[in-house]
């Protein structure tokens, strides 16, 4: 799931990588092919270290909460990276954040519907009634699975082909919904914390930083 934007053949998010200049230019930026590796790499660690906490006893005095908590706090965190690719490259001139884009939203999604299958499985005990209840009566839990089913259709959208049946400039309008994903997720981890919303605030402070980033390149190009 690139959410924002998917490199695509139709209408490429990622610059080619530079060809060769006339002579005395300067060399072309490596592709850097370890940078996917590791980038996966990072982004399954936190998951594999809860593993590894819910197996010797890690996860503290709670640790449905725990596990409910850490999963949380990766998909907005993971989400956040996704988000932040297109500004560095519209402000900064990076261009290695958008070859991650795709991963780390795709691992965004991953990371969203783990905590949602922590949340029925674990925390619920696969009580589809109670679950159903939840959704309907705890608006922190509402807010939740809209995010989520806002991700779903941008993660099965976000592979090349998807952008060529839908032509780039729908495609682009979809993957828009990943900013009322991410507020929709502030808003479910404000509500759900009810007393320390300082994490909430840090993930609505960067929120909005990205919007205003990108707000600032519009208005940029619209100037004649």
């Amino acid at each position: 799931m690139a959410l924002a934007a998917v490199p695509s053949k139709a209408a490429p998010a990622v610059p080619a990588a530079p060809r060769a200049g006339p002579p005395g230019s300067p060399a072309p930026a490596p592709r850097r092919r370890w940078l996917q590796p590791l980038a996966l790499a990072a982004c399954a660690a936190p998951l594999l270290k809860l593993a590894a906490d819910g197996a010797t006893g890690g996860l503290g005095a709670n640790p449905i909460e725990a596990g409910l908590s850490r999963l949380g706090f990766w998909t907005l965190t993971l989400l956040c990276l996704t988000l932040a690719a297109t500004p560095l490259h519209q402000l900064a001139g990076l261009a290695w954040p958008l070859r991650l884009r795709r991963l780390l939203g795709l691992a965004t999604f991953a990371y969203a519907t783990l905590h949602f299958l922590w949340y029925l499985g674990v925390d619920q005990g696969l009580e589809l009634g109670l679950v159903a209840t939840d959704v309907v009566k705890r608006p922190f839990i509402t807010v939740g699975f809209a995010a989520l089913l806002l991700l779903a259709p941008l993660a099965l959208t976000s592979t090349d082909g998807w952008v060529r049946r839908l032509g780039f400039r729908a495609w682009k309008r979809l993957h828009r919904l990943t900013y009322a994903a991410a507020l929709l997720g502030v808003v479910h981890f404000a509500w759900r914390v009810k007393a320390d919303r300082l994490v909430p605030s840090v993930f609505a402070a960067v929120l909005a930083a990205l919007l205003l980033a990108r707000l600032a390149t519009w208005a940029r190009r619209q100037r004649p």
